[in-house]
């Protein structure tokens, strides 16, 4: 019998002692960390993995997410510094780096990060104007990231991002601002449309002048040709005339013959052509004209036949000279 009370004593401590190795091991899940505290009092953090501690003494505090997580900012009022008012809401994300000091440090880790950013959204926020704060997030996103991030160090938490979701405006502001919008965009349409009729005039204008230097030009040019071709018809003319002249005094009747009946054309020709001209009236007949020309014709023979009459002395008789060059 004592043997048998001696085999349940033994089986009770080896069961007991079992149980306790039990209580001292603890496994922990990855991205995850636990804090033990001993008698009350933080004493060490426990890693993923499996981990001992003391039973009965030490136990677990707390139980700390070591992933970034998400924590969702709701919809708050927001005035704006021209006095408008917006409703904005965000995003925050962040990740526990120190579990004994997000764990004993603060109270309500999540709730702090909650209130820290909503403060900041509407301290940022208040201080930018209605267009600065619609056009620029991103800078309002990095403002707040800034602040929060700062604040929540002595946690052990790190703020990885701040995100607005949404601003919006009340409808009527909206309606005012499509309404900006619209005016301002016809403002810039009269602009272009001024500028581009402008630029259009500047353009034609530029064009009748390079049109009226090229007509002066081109009249500049045709005045030369002109003159240029005068200047020849002049010189032809004289040269004709040289020639008429060098023929009638050689002799020769039909120069002077042609030379005169030329000219008797050329100013009917003329008479003719006159742009004020509607009736001709010939101060001769055709038959008269050619008279004349024959008139003129023996005229110029007459002359001619003069000069070649032998020569006379003194008594009215022809002198003539012989083959040998003396006088009869």
């Amino acid at each position: 019998m004592p043997i048998a009370g001696f085999d349940i004593v033994l089986i009770g401590l080896l069961v007991l002692v079992i149980l306790v190795f039990f209580a001292g091991v603890k496994t922990v899940p990855q991205g995850y960390n636990y804090t033990i505290e001993r008698f009350g009092r933080f004493r060490k953090t426990l890693t993923p993995g499996l981990n001992f501690i003391i039973p009965f003494i030490d136990r677990i505090g707390h139980k700390l997410n070591m992933m970034e997580q998400v924590l969702d900012v709701p919809s708050q009022e927001v005035i704006t510094r021209d006095n408008a008012t917006v409703t904005a809401d965000g995003v925050t994300f962040y990740q526990v780096l120190d579990a004994a000091r997000a764990a004993y440090e603060v109270l309500g880790l999540q709730n702090a990060i909650l209130n820290l950013t909503m403060t900041n959204i509407r301290s940022v926020m208040g201080s930018m104007d209605l267009d600065s704060l619609l056009s620029n997030r991103d800078e309002i996103n990095a403002k707040i990231l800034n602040v929060v991030d700062a604040a929540a160090e002595p946690w052990g938490v790190k703020i990885t991002r701040i995100e607005i979701k949404d601003i919006n405006p009340p409808r009527d502001l909206v309606d005012a601002m499509a309404r900006q919008m619209k005016a301002e965009r016809d403002k810039r349409a009269s602009i272009l449309e001024a500028e581009g009729k402008r630029q259009s005039e500047i353009l034609k204008a530029e064009g009748e002048k390079q049109s009226l230097i090229l007509e002066a030009e081109g009249r500049r040019e045709s005045a030369f040709r002109d003159a240029e071709a005068r200047e020849r018809e002049a010189e032809a003319e004289a040269k004709a005339t040289r020639m008429v002249s060098e023929a009638i005094a050689s002799g020769d009747v039909q120069a002077i013959n042609y030379f005169v009946a030329n000219k008797y054309v050329e100013a009917f020709r003329d008479l003719a052509t006159s742009r004020n001209q509607k009736t001709l009236i010939l101060p001769m007949e055709a038959s008269s004209l050619l008279g004349s020309l024959s008139g003129i014709g023996e005229i110029a023979k007459e002359a001619f036949s003069k000069d070649d009459r032998p020569a006379r002395s003194s008594s009215g008789v022809p002198v003539t000279g012989s083959p040998d060059g003396d006088e009869r």
